[in-house]
């Protein structure tokens, strides 16, 4: 499954950045997030490793984030892998003027096991989460700014 959100964002593209790219403000815009536990490599560079839970509904979420690109301003790219689910995220930082910045996300999903018969059965539940991060993220940053 391949899908694209996008949200504009009402600040400067280095603000966006430097708010996007810190692990205390992950708990400020995803609220589901319970833990966030740097396991291996360079904490917040390409090739760290970091388990992640979040609560979701009556369950616990764990997966496994992998930085595969970091090329800030632009790009923020990783995977997650969770039980029956691998997520690719594709993050982009685009400069539309000097107080306007639009993060466009790219996602893709391969499924195993029982997550198979969610996917086909949910799809739009994914986008829809997705969506709900970046937007999240954006009324964070406008109340930061």
């Amino acid at each position: 499954m391949k899908y694209r959100n996008e949200v504009k964002i009402r600040l400067p593209r280095e603000k966006v950045v430097r708010l996007f790219d810190s692990e205390e403000n992950l708990f400020k815009w995803q609220p589901d997030l319970i833990s966030f536990e740097h396991i291996s490599g360079d904490k917040g560079e390409v090739g760290a490793k970091a388990k992640l839970k979040y609560k979701m509904g009556k369950r616990e979420i764990e997966m496994i984030e992998t930085i595969t690109v970091k090329n800030l301003p632009k790009e923020f790219s990783g995977t997650y892998e969770a039980k029956g689910v691998w997520n690719e995220d594709k993050n982009y930082f685009d400069e539309i003027d000097d107080q306007t910045t639009r993060w466009r996300s790219e996602s893709y999903f391969k499924f195993s096991g029982f997550m198979r018969i969610i996917a086909f059965l949910m799809p739009g539940s994914f986008k829809k989460q997705s969506q709900k991060y970046l937007d999240q993220f954006k009324t964070f940053a406008e109340e930061e700014a």
